[in-house]
């Protein structure tokens, strides 16, 4: 394909500009087909069809990447909370053996 961009997000969004989808060879030559192409009608809807049914994968690829990166946005304030708050217990913990420490060293 001579035409720069991609099938994601392609350079031009008019069909017009778009390089043309090739007919399918494996149709033989006295087929009904090369009707159904010389229609312009039925080759645009086709070939839009053809894009769209591409595009299909790598949109619901996008939506899922996106669905998880949501959930992980989520995650992450209760994630620093359950930190916040593991790291305040050991903070006591340690003050309590400090506060004994000192009270036994006191009362030698």
């Amino acid at each position: 394909m001579s035409t720069a961009g991609t099938i994601d997000r392609p350079l031009t969004h008019d069909p017009k500009k778009q390089a043309p989808m090739k007919a399918p060879t494996s149709e033989p030559s006295g087929s009904a087909t090369p009707d159904f192409f010389t229609t312009t009608g039925a080759t645009g809807s086709r070939q839009n069809r053809t894009r769209e049914m591409q595009l299909i994968p790598e949109a619901l690829a996008r939506a899922h990447m996106h669905e998880r990166m949501r959930e992980a946005d989520e995650h992450r304030p209760a994630a620093r909370l359950i930190a916040a708050r593991r790291m305040q217990r050991r903070a006591e913990r340690a003050s309590l053996r400090a506060r004994r420490a000192l009270a036994m060293a006191v009362m030698q």
